[in-house]
C-alpha cells in the first residue's frame, strides 16, 4: 500500500538575484511498511527532500501525497499539526533536554497531542516507549548520565511516542561508534518488521544504508537513475539488503 507519493517534486532558493535550483523533479513512491535509505553526496539534495517528506519545509512546485493526503501547500501551523500527529524524527545530535529526565524528554510530545492523558497516563505511556527500546532502568536518568547510544534510544522513544506511522532518521548514526551504531540500526530494522513502522533514514553512509530494504540515491538534484551522473558506492534507487 502506498503511503507516499512525490510527483515532481522542486524546490530553488532565492540568494539575492541568484535563483539555486536544489530539487529538479523528484518523482518517487514509498510503501507504507518499507525502510529507506535516502543517499548521496554533499549537495546532492537529500537533506532538503528529508525537509520536505517531513514537512519542514514546502517545495517551490509539484505535489506531496501523504496517506492519500495532498499536503504540499500547507501553512506553517498545518505542517507543524501533522508532524505532531504522523511524523517522527531522529536525529544525530540526539537533541534532548539536559536537564530533563529520559521519562520526561519522551513524554514532551504528549503535550503537543489531542490526546485526554491524564499525567498518569502520560507517565505510562512514556515508560512503556522506553522499555520498548530496552531503558526501563533508565527512566530518571538526565542525557549527561547515559551512552551515546542510550541517548539516541531515548530520542527513538520520543519520536515513536505518537505512534506516527512514518519515521524520519537524519544521520541517525553519525554520534555513535560502530558497535553502538549497529545496536540501533537493529532496532530500527526491529521496529519497521515488527510495528510495520515505515522507516526513511537520510545517510552518508554505505554500511547505515545496507541496512534499508531499498536505497534512494540522488544526485545533483534527481534521483541518481535520472542523473547524468555516477553515484559511487551506491546500489541506487532499487538497491537495498536481500
Amino acid at each position: 500500500m502506498e503511503l507516499i507519493r512525490l510527483e515532481n517534486i522542486t524546490k530553488t532558493y532565492q540568494m539575492g538575484d541568484i535563483a539555486v535550483p536544489v530539487l529538479k523533479g523528484i518523482s518517487l513512491s514509498i510503501a507504507k511498511g518499507e525502510l529507506v535509505a535516502l543517499t548521496g553526496s554533499s549537495g546532492s539534495g537529500k537533506s532538503t527532500l528529508m525537509n520536505i517528506l517531513g514537512c519542514l519545509d514546502r517545495p517551490s512546485s509539484g505535489e506531496y501525497w501523504l496517506e492519500g493526503e495532498e499536503i504540499s501547500r500547507l501553512s506553517a501551523d498545518g505542517r507543524a499539526l501533522l508532524r505532531n500527529r504522523k511524523l517522527g524524527f531522529v536525529f544525530q545530535n540526539f537533541n534532548l533536554l539536559a536537564r530533563t529526565s529520559a521519562l520526561e524528554n519522551v513524554a514532551m510530545p504528549l503535550a503537543y497531542a489531542a490526546l485526554p492523558l491524564s499525567e498518569r497516563q502520560t507517565r505510562e505511556r512514556a515508560a512503556e516507549m522506553l522499555a520498548r527500546v530496552g531503558l526501563a532502568d533508565r527512566l530518571d536518568h538526565h542525557p549527561s548520565q547515559l551512552s551515546g547510544g542510550q541517548q539516541q534510544r531515548v530520542a527513538i522513544a520520543r519520536a515513536l511516542i505518537n505512534q506516527p506511522p512514518v519515521l524520519f532518521a537524519d544521520e541517525p548514526t553519525g554520534n555513535l561508534d560502530s558497535k553502538t551504531s549497529e545496536e540501533v540500526l537493529r532496532m530500527f530494522e526491529n521496529l519497521n518488521r515488527e510495528d510495520g513502522i515505515t522507516i526513511i533514514m537520510v545517510t552518508h553512509d554505505p554500511k547505515v544504508a545496507g541496512h534499508a530494504q531499498r536505497n534512494v540515491s540522488l544526485c545533483d538534484g534527481l534521483l541518481a537513475a535520472e542523473a547524468a551522473c555516477a553515484v559511487s558506492g551506491w546500489q541506487g534507487s532499487a538497491g537495498g539488503r536481500p
